[in-house]
């Protein structure tokens, strides 16, 4: 049985914690979650795991894995700190990766401790192929992600385009991931995790669209090289309280606990 610890507590945070406790995530027993206010947790004493504020308290009960699930800040917050207290690390928000200097300081904590970075497929598909195709040339990874209106209030999508008015698909974005990730922190952290398995933020291009005609936050992948080629687009329904993102990244995670305990392991 390994012992895991989220940090945030959000829409995700919650999904996972309860993918956990209904054992769909393997043999793991979730310790603790670390949250900012408590205040604003409903009836913590009557979880099986203990909520915290403290990070000390929280990085202090012998976990095997802690998974972030509260964004970019707190991935730089706690993320070195979790592989230096002998934690392996799994990341949701992997736009804050794209910071070069940032990820170099987790690879080398993770390295110096024996750890490992887990990064979910979260909500796309086809990263097995797209990572093994990098073994080999690939001339050219494109994802475009396309969101329902509801996904982008509170983003910058509000300075490009009047959600209130817009009646047809809009690109606010045509760039390479990089870029991609620091102006859609919660809404694009799928073109950094392609990015990572394939060819790099700076030769991933990225489309991103504002798409009024839809109900479903929609990927599509598209990569040719000495493998062949893939185009794989994958419809996530998104979560009501959370639009931005969806169930089956929570899944994802539990999928990849699984893994950790499974005695075999598919698609990998």
């Amino acid at each position: 049985m390994l012992k895991a610890g989220i940090i945030g507590y959000g829409t995700i945070g919650r999904h996972i914690a309860e993918l956990i406790q209904s054992q769909q995530a393997g043999a793991i027993e979730l310790k603790s979650v670390l949250v900012r206010n408590l205040e604003r947790i409903e009836e913590a004493s009557k979880h099986p795991f203990s909520f915290t504020n403290n990070e000390e308290s929280f990085f202090n009960q012998d976990l095997d894995i802690v998974i972030e699930a509260a964004g970019h800040h707190a991935l730089e917050l706690y993320g070195e700190k979790a592989l230096v207290s002998g934690c392996h690390l799994m990341v949701i928000s992997v736009g804050a990766l794209a910071d070069n200097e940032f990820l170099d300081v987790l690879q080398k904590a993770a390295r110096e401790n024996s750890k490992q970075i887990l990064i979910p497929s979260a909500a796309i598909g086809g990263l097995d192929r797209i990572a093994a195709g990098a073994l080999g040339e690939i001339e050219e990874i494109t994802i475009i992600t396309r969101k329902p209106v509801k996904s982008w209030y509170g983003t910058i999508a509000e300075e490009k385009v009047n959600l209130e008015t817009i009646s047809e698909p809009y690109c606010i974005f045509d760039g390479n991931a990089r870029n991609a990730s620091k102006l859609f922190p919660e809404n694009v952290n799928v073109s950094a995790t392609l990015s990572l398995a394939g060819i790099g933020f700076e030769k991933t291009k990225v489309q991103v669209y504002v798409d009024p005609t839809i109900k479903r936050n929609i990927h599509t992948i598209k990569a040719k090289g000495s493998f062949g080629e893939i185009e794989i687009s994958v419809q996530n329904e998104p979560f009501k309280q959370n639009p931005k993102s969806s169930p089956i990244v929570g899944m994802s995670v539990a999928k990849v606990l699984k893994n950790l305990t499974s005695s075999i392991v598919i698609g990998v």
